[in-house]
């Protein structure tokens, strides 16, 4: 068997994947950078905990808004989530189940990661979107297949995101808890679109959480 090997456009910090309890794949935002988003890891605590992330093309995964029609944004989109999904596969080949993995994005880097997992729903370790949201405009089909079992999510947003519609937010919540996630959602007023304190604290917490059996 020919065991896949990590692209080295990946960035990565915390602990190796052989002795990680969790390693979570980080996705920048729009005009952004794989450093710039492994800046923000840097803030959690866990010492027991992979971050992975991968560099987009021209720091950007799609041309368009994520609420613009999706072949509006392909192939790029397709591709982007053929990045995801190339990872996810390489940590499984590496001895990493699906509940040991999870997924965390800003922005852009949100809506996509978001977006990679309800389509393809299975029990994760984590996934956090922060000011993000599923992709596609009003009205979009969310008819997703399978569950996540449970898997803890958490979102983050403002209630005046200039890029991320509050009700795509409480979409995205809807969406996941119907198919069996924990979801943690937080509104802050007014704060923009950044990360706060608070959201900082929230994922802190989730890294640190039990997965149980599920480690085996």
């Amino acid at each position: 068997m020919i065991t896949r090997q990590l692209d080295p456009e990946v960035m990565q910090i915390g602990a190796p994947l052989g002795n990680a309890r969790l390693a979570m794949i980080l996705l920048h935002g729009r005009g952004a950078s794989a450093a710039s988003i492994l800046d923000l890891a840097a803030q959690f605590t866990p010492s027991d905990v992979a971050y992975l992330a991968p560099q987009a093309e021209g720091s950007t995964w799609y041309p368009h808004s994520f609420l613009r029609p999706i072949e509006e944004n392909e192939p790029w989109l397709s591709a982007g989530l053929a990045r995801i999904d190339q990872l996810v596969a390489t940590l499984m080949d590496q001895g990493l189940p699906s509940a040991r993995i999870g997924f965390l994005g800003f922005s852009q880097g949100a809506c996509l990661g978001l977006e990679y997992a309800a389509r393809h729903a299975q029990r994760y370790g984590a996934i956090v979107g922060l000011s993000g949201g599923l992709i596609g405009p009003p009205g979009t089909p969310r008819n997703y297949s399978g569950g996540f079992a449970g898997t803890p999510v958490f979102l983050g947003c403002s209630d005046v995101d200039a890029h991320i519609p509050l009700d795509r937010v409480h979409e995205t919540t809807q969406v996941f808890r119907a198919m069996d996630a924990i979801v943690d959602e937080r509104i802050y007023p007014a704060m923009g679109h950044l990360v706060n304190e608070d959201e900082i604290r929230a994922v802190n917490a989730l890294l640190k959480k039990d997965l149980g059996g599920l480690l085996t």
